[in-house]
């Protein structure tokens, strides 16, 4: 089954996904938030969704970013809507950072970066992709542990 990543903005949303193993992440898609339940909705229909992922916006000092105040009744209606699928805050400090690091790393012209959607598609991937890594961390830790 899959992970579903979000990273919530207040005009466009990214959309990120795994493979059906959870072994790599992929952008999926950006959508407008306005568009953003009917999107996920639909999705959870067609694919089999394990989990939800939404990134969880923090200030440097680890206070909830203006942000939260849309987040936090979007999630409310999908944990409603989809009782069977956690749904799940990440923090996502850094993602837009290391998604431009990302971009500017891979080669991509100043033109091409400047796409915010593909900003905000690859900062999900990325929150996707930190989130699986601290799964992973996790179970290690936890098989180390007697």
């Amino acid at each position: 089954m899959r992970v579903l990543a979000i990273d919530y903005g207040q005009r466009r949303t990214g959309l990120a996904v795994t493979d059906p193993g959870q072994v790599i992440a992929n952008g999926l898609t950006t959508v407008h938030t306005t568009e953003l339940e009917r999107f996920v909705l639909d999705y959870v229909t067609e694919e089999p969704v394990e989990r939800i992922i939404v990134g969880h916006p923090r200030q440097m000092n680890g206070e909830d970013s203006e942000n939260m105040r849309r987040i936090t009744p979007f999630v409310n209606r999908l944990r409603k809507l989809l009782p069977q699928i956690p749904v799940e805050l990440y923090d996502e400090r850094f993602t837009s950072v290391l998604a431009h690091r990302a971009m500017i790393d891979g080669g991509l012209h100043r033109k091409a970066r400047q796409n915010k959607a593909l900003v905000d598609e690859l900062s999900a991937t990325i929150i996707l992709q930190s989130w699986m890594e601290s799964q992973r961390l996790a179970c290690e830790h936890s098989a180390v542990e007697p």
